[in-house]
């Protein structure tokens, strides 16, 4: 963005308050492209046209999102009398794992927010200045759909191909740990009501964080960072296996996990990316000496939570910018192991494993890692054409859909998502690959 483009953003108006309890905000999002941040039944749901959308696409997109989230804060009046976090001024992002990812980083303002925190439930409403909010109202879910899915580029074979590469690349001391990731790919039907994925996820994952952001759906259950009120907390998972089929063999895999030497090295690694990354920014900072282990429906994983206090004044966005890629998602040392991605991996990874979540006008927010997710191509269903966008990826050329917002009923919609595991010394070809099919499951079940 420009030195102009800054000058003219708009001058904005959030305007929040409490609300009569509803029994799923989720049916006031949009169907095709929902805006959506849960766990445990509490969150927000963006509702209405999009106010402002940011595309950015180049190097440094980070710190331009930053610059350019500070300045809109700046230009907007705040009317808050709830007062929790996610209300007032709210922008949900999806951030490309990769700088040199063709996918741009975007954050998103939409025009109406709902929110639901410990009982309480608001609504807030976003304009610009003189403007007349809109009004929403809640839409069923559309039909039952499923997704057509296959091998991507990288099939199991290509897979254990790459593990051994790495390793080999391991062994020669370029890196201690390198993350490869696998894809699979397939399509859902064009008028697929992606709010039946995100209810889904929230009921069966209600541990996780469930997103919903510019096309990519998931249940994450890593929390890249929250910020709220100067407090910072971190939750690192590193270390993966799958759960038993009873309880003696669910307890048998739990407890070989927590002692797997293998496991504990490779969390090492991801925990002390995010406390090298943290350190800068806090006056405190704190994490156990060993991990825990966090129980989700379908695998464990090896966790430690970390907790800090803000020394500068630092946003959600500048702690992103800070921890992401950790070391749980892309390897460590940080440089090399992503020089080692991108020369192992045949695709472009757009959103997955980058960060994902909403931030407000105080710097506040929640960001998750995108794992467990889905990737959709646009859908053909318009925007609304009076949306501001800005950035460089905010064009959408000649292959914009039809004005009259309608959809063959033929057409499909492109799908992609992708699993991965950390590669160390030591890792076996054929575990990793296993790791991967565990990691899955929870998306591929729910597009099933």
């Amino acid at each position: 963005m420009t030195t102009d483009e800054r000058l003219s953003l708009p001058r904005l108006v959030a305007t929040t308050r409490e609300i009569p309890a509803s029994a799923d905000p989720l049916l006031f999002a949009s169907a095709g492209d929902p805006l959506a941040w849960i766990r445990r039944g509490d969150g927000i749901v963006g509702a209405g046209p999009e106010l402002l959308r940011l595309d950015i696409g180049e190097d440094g997109r980070m710190e331009a999102l930053a610059d350019i989230w500070h300045a809109i804060v700046q230009a907007t009046e705040v009317d808050d009398e709830v007062g929790l976090p996610g209300t007032g001024l709210v922008g949900f992002g999806a951030f490309a794992f990769d700088e040199s990812s063709a996918s741009p980083s975007t954050l998103i303002v939409p025009s109406v927010v709902l929110g639901r925190r410990g009982g309480r439930n608001w609504m807030t409403r976003i304009t610009r200045e003189g403007a007349e909010a809109p009004v929403i109202g809640e839409a069923g879910y559309g039909a039952q759909w499923s997704a057509t899915l296959g091998p991507g580029e990288m099939d199991p074979a290509a897979h254990g191909d790459a593990v051994r590469r790495v390793l080999d690349r391991l062994a020669a001391g370029e890196a201690e740990k390198v993350v490869i990731a696998r894809d699979i790919v397939g399509t859902v039907p064009a008028h697929a009501d992606l709010r039946r994925l995100v209810h889904e996820l929230a009921q069966n994952y209600p541990d996780t964080w469930t997103f919903a952001v510019d096309g990519i759906v998931g249940a994450s259950p890593e929390t890249l960072v929250t910020v709220s009120g100067g407090t910072v907390t971190a939750r690192v998972l590193a270390g993966t296996v799958a759960r038993g089929a009873d309880a003696d063999e669910d307890t048998a895999l739990s407890v070989g996990l927590a002692t797997s030497e293998k496991n504990i090295g490779e969390h090492a690694f991801a925990v002390a990316s995010v406390l090298d990354a943290l350190r800068p920014v806090t006056k405190e900072l704190a994490a156990p000496d060993s991990p825990s282990l966090l129980r989700l429906p379908n695998l464990w994983h090896l966790s430690t939570d970390v907790t800090g206090t803000l020394s500068n004044g630092a946003s959600a966005l500048s702690l992103v910018r800070a921890l992401h890629p950790t070391a749980a998602v892309g390897g460590t040392p940080r440089e090399a192991a992503m020089r080692i991605i991108r020369e192992t991996e045949p695709f472009d990874r757009g959103r997955y494993a980058g960060p994902v979540g909403w931030i407000d006008g105080n710097g506040d927010g929640e960001w998750a890692i995108a794992l467990r997710c889905a990737q959709f191509d646009p859908s053909p269903v318009s925007k609304d054409p009076d949306a501001a966008e800005y950035g460089d990826e905010g064009e959408s050329g000649d292959d914009m859909p039809p004005t009259d917002g309608t959809i063959d009923p033929a057409a499909t919609r492109r799908v992609t998502a992708h699993a991965g595991g950390g590669i160390v010394a030591g890792s076996l070809p054929e575990a990793e690959l296993d790791e991967t099919r565990v990691k899955f499951r929870p998306i591929v079940d729910a597009l099933a």
